[in-house]
């Protein structure tokens, strides 16, 4: 594949893009990622984090199922955004922001198992992002990872 697009003008690749970003949602949106986004990730990170609250404000507390329907659905959109940028400080800090705003969710993890595994899993997957950053980094991080474990264990008593 590699070879055949090589072979391609510019013009041919330009088509071959825009018929790739016309059939998928998600190629779509990667694109505009690899076009927009990408050059300012701190601005992605933001809007991604504003999306996140927002959702979280938003959620459906009719029932748990409906709650952790309304979570999962959170978590691959953040899964999905992470895929995007690649870049394991990116992943660490959308994922955190994830769990931040899972113990601050009303009604409290603690009355839902499900909830709570997908907070623990996906703070065993922000250490393993964080383990993979530069030592300052992982110092700054791993600061925030205690505040908040302590806020979750506050929340859960």
């Amino acid at each position: 594949m590699r070879k055949s697009l090589s072979e391609k003008t510019p013009k041919e690749l330009l088509d071959l893009c825009l018929q790739m970003a016309k059939y998928k949602k998600e190629n779509k949106e990667y694109l505009t990622y690899l076009i927009y986004e990408a050059p300012n990730e701190e601005a992605y990170i933001e809007g991604i984090k504003r999306f996140m609250t927002a959702e979280f404000d938003n959620l459906d507390r009719s029932s748990f199922y409906r709650l952790k329907k309304n979570v999962r659905k959170t978590l691959r959109a953040c899964i999905k955004y992470i895929r995007y940028s690649k870049k394991k400080a990116t992943e660490a800090e959308l994922r955190l922001t994830f769990c931040r705003e899972l113990v601050r969710m009303t009604p409290s993890l603690k009355r839902s198992t499900i909830l709570k595994n997908i907070y623990h899993q996906q703070l065993k997957m922000v250490r393993k992002a964080v383990d993979k950053l530069h030592e300052d980094l992982q110092f700054d991080y791993e600061e925030e990872i205690q505040a908040l474990e302590a806020a979750y264990r506050r929340r859960s008593l």
